[in-house]
């Protein structure tokens, strides 16, 4: 059997369903962005297509098609998910409408559909890039603190708080600085559209699942023990299994489900961000792929099952459910970047992996390689993992693995033009 998985050259996630497609002796066929003028330059056999280009990138991957017909289809990250979706439609496959795909990857139509269903959504309205910033700040629609956000860019990037006219002015201008950069426009999988809305006070959650003919099963919601209040929102912590009780997981299951019944979603896996407080249930967004870059770790099944097994098996007509999170407590933390530089060492790796329950340190940022901290950051400085007994012990080891590590970040150069 042949399965076709859609991803970036870098994502992290590749060797993992590799592992697991040679687990169950399936061949995985990639299709990622790069060049189809170069020979093969990753040595992986992959389609060259182009996420933003849907109907050449499809031809790409239908003449690949002739050659052997694909069993399913997974992608990996954000901006394959449209491809994705459409070329599960065009090859009949279980797989989302690609209408569902696109309004899941736009926050703005995410919260049309959401409210349309009924869900709870905060204010909001979009602002065009011709728009001043002073002037969108004193519209008698912004109440204050408020959230400013890209409709297509993930992870918390480009997302800032603000407080005041002043701090609405500046963030939507660092906004439109980052969404104008080169290597952004490539990226992003919106437009020049920022979305402003309501700031939602209250405790994150992300819920990891998988729908099947719209009916979704969860895998686990993850607590995030860090306050996410602004004026950046970067995750750095996931913690499972969550402390809520059985009648909240199952208020945020329902809540969930319904957004995905909202967009459109029914096939595939989900990784959705809710947030619970005086509002109750606020469903921030829910993405028509899993979990990123190495956070997947932090999520075993019992038989020594990675969610990638799991995933690979339902895009095979396998059913998700029978699959069981091992019992440890497990806990991931996505290492924050402290400031813009160039990544010169990082010392102190050894002592953290020999904290009591740290399974691994993942450092994934490169020697002189350019970081940016939030809201312009695209990516972490790496990984830390931890396994152990309770949520609480997870979370300390990860917590105490990142004090171990020090990062020498130097000054970037700036080239100034004559």
């Amino acid at each position: 059997m042949r399965v076709l998985l859609l991803s970036a050259t870098t994502g992290y996630q590749l060797r993992s369903y590799d592992e697991a497609a040679a687990r169950r002796a399936v061949e995985l066929v990639l299709a990622t962005d790069r060049c189809h003028q170069l020979d093969d330059p990753w040595r992986d056999r992959a389609i060259p297509v182009r996420f933003t280009d849907i109907p050449s990138s499809f031809e790409a991957i239908a003449r690949e098609a002739g050659r052997g017909a694909f069993a399913g289809v997974l992608s990996v990250g954000d901006r394959p998910t449209v491809l994705a979706s459409f070329t599960a439609e065009r090859l009949g496959l279980a797989g989302n409408p690609t209408h569902a795909a696109a309004a899941s990857v736009d926050k703005r139509e995410a919260r049309r559909r959401f409210a349309a269903a009924g869900l709870t959504v905060p204010w909001h309205f979009a602002v065009g890039a011709e728009s001043a910033a002073y002037d969108v700040a004193r519209d008698s629609r912004v109440s204050f603190p408020c959230v400013l956000k890209p409709t297509g860019l993930s992870g918390s990037r480009g997302v800032i708080r603000a407080d005041d006219v002043d701090g609405f002015a500046a963030a939507l201008t660092r906004i439109r600085s980052l969404l104008a950069r080169a290597d952004v426009r490539v990226e992003r999988t919106g437009s020049d559209v920022v979305l402003v809305e309501g700031f939602i006070p209250g405790t994150e959650y992300a819920v990891e699942g998988v729908l099947t003919s719209g009916r979704l099963h969860v895998f686990t919601i993850f607590d995030k023990p860090d306050p996410l209040d602004g004026p950046f929102f970067e995750e750095t912590i996931y913690v499972t299994p969550s402390g809520l009780d059985d009648d909240a997981g199952e208020a945020i299951r329902q809540t969930v489900e319904r957004g995905a019944v909202a967009l459109g979603l029914r096939h595939g896996p989900i990784h959705a961000e809710v947030r619970v407080g005086r509002d109750g249930i606020v469903l921030l967004e829910i993405a028509a792929r899993p979990i990123g870059g190495l956070c997947s770790r932090a999520l075993r099944f019992k038989g020594e099952v990675s969610l990638e097994d799991v995933l690979l098996d339902h895009a095979l007509g396998g059913e998700a459910a029978v699959y069981q999170r091992e019992s440890p407590a497990s806990a991931v933390m996505m290492i924050p970047i402290p400031k813009r530089g160039l990544l010169k060492n990082v010392a102190g790796e050894d002592r953290a992996r020999l904290r009591p329950y740290v399974t691994d340190v993942r450092i994934t940022a490169k020697p002189d390689q350019l970081l940016e901290p939030l809201p312009e950051a695209g990516s972490y400085l790496g990984f830390i993992f931890a396994t152990a007994p309770t949520p609480a012990l997870a979370e300390r080891a990860v917590r105490e693995a990142h004090r171990d590590l020090v990062f020498t970040i130097d000054p970037a150069i700036t080239v100034v033009r004559s």
